[in-house]
């Protein structure tokens, strides 16, 4: 059977010459926005000449029409605003992406440091940081990210001002709020015998399977500890990662079944890449926390981002 593009993680080398260039795809959605290809390459701060010269390459690239151009403007295509709907969500992402990398450099200027377990770092933060961004412009944010255990390690030091967690409780030392819920799915490659079950597992089967992990201190470990401490506790990992994405890329590749966050899966799950395996009996669910040291409530930037995750629910 084919295997599906970028299922085992190589980068598709054609890709990039498929995938138009980040600005021509925002200039598309300043043309859906306004109307207006004159109005647009002014937005985006290129001449009309040369707005419509990458329209045209990008309809070469792609193979479709996208603007249908008259003297009252121009106007979307059903391809081009199909195009369009799918452009955002690459803008955005890139916005995302943006927002993280720059929280990750060690800034001198930095007046709020941020400290992250795993999961809430990879695809919850950057949307918080991009809403941060837009509501305190001149406010620079750095990043550590790290398991539950390290983030508390951060904070208790002084070396962080709020942390994000997602363990089973507030680490000792530290005060914090519940912001979100997240649940843990069991999953495993569709050519596992536990991808073709019939049945949910039962909790002591999950307690005894060798699974692919996140290491000790990480806020899945800790639940799954936690819930499956009643029948017998966790067998030792087949593998011990310290990443989200590397757990679930070892699990795609159909190395051995996991536990992963629901946040961390859709889209593996939505393309068949894993499977979900359904287990009875066993509470995965999880709140997702953020954190300060005790009686040294959030203030200033700190206290605009937690803010604006509790809005963002």
């Amino acid at each position: 059977m084919t295997e599906p593009a970028g299922a085992t993680g190589v980068p598709d080398p054609a890709l990039a010459h498929r995938v138009p260039e980040l600005g021509a795809l925002e200039l598309l959605l300043a043309v859906a926005r306004l109307g207006s290809l004159g109005r647009a390459a002014r937005e985006t701060g290129v001449s009309q000449p040369a707005a419509s010269g990458r329209i045209r390459s990008m309809e070469a690239q792609l193979g479709v029409t996208l603007l249908e151009r008259s003297p009252r403007g121009s106007r979307l295509t059903p391809a081009g605003t199909l195009v369009t709907d799918w452009a955002r969500r690459i803008v955005e992402a890139a916005e995302a992406f943006d927002a993280g990398v720059a929280a990750l450099r060690d800034r001198r200027d930095s007046r709020l440091t941020v400290a992250a377990s795993m999961t809430i770092a990879e695809y919850l933060l950057p949307s918080w940081l991009i809403a941060l961004r837009t509501a305190r412009p001149d406010t620079a944010v750095s990043l550590r990210a790290g398991n539950s255990a390290a983030v508390a390690a951060l904070l208790l030091g002084g070396e962080a001002d709020l942390g994000f967690v997602e363990g089973t409780g507030i680490p000792s030392g530290l005060d914090g709020t519940v912001i979100a819920h997240d649940r843990l799915l069991v999953v495993a490659a569709p050519g596992h015998p536990w991808a073709r079950r019939r049945k949910p597992l039962a909790p002591a089967e999950l307690a005894g399977a060798r699974l692919i992990l996140r290491e000790p201190g990480s806020g899945t470990r800790q639940v799954l500890d936690v819930a499956l401490d009643a029948y017998g506790g966790l067998a030792a990992p087949l593998l011990e990662l310290a990443s989200t994405t590397a757990v679930k890329a070892a699990a795609v590749s159909g190395a051995g079944p996991s536990v992963l966050s629901e946040l961390a899966v859709g889209d593996e799950l939505s393309a068949r890449q894993l499977i979900e395996v359904p287990v009875d009996g066993v509470e995965l669910s999880r709140a997702l926390r953020a954190v300060w040291p005790k009686g040294a409530r959030p203030t200033g930037p700190a206290r605009e981002l937690l803010t604006l995750t509790r809005a963002r629910r």
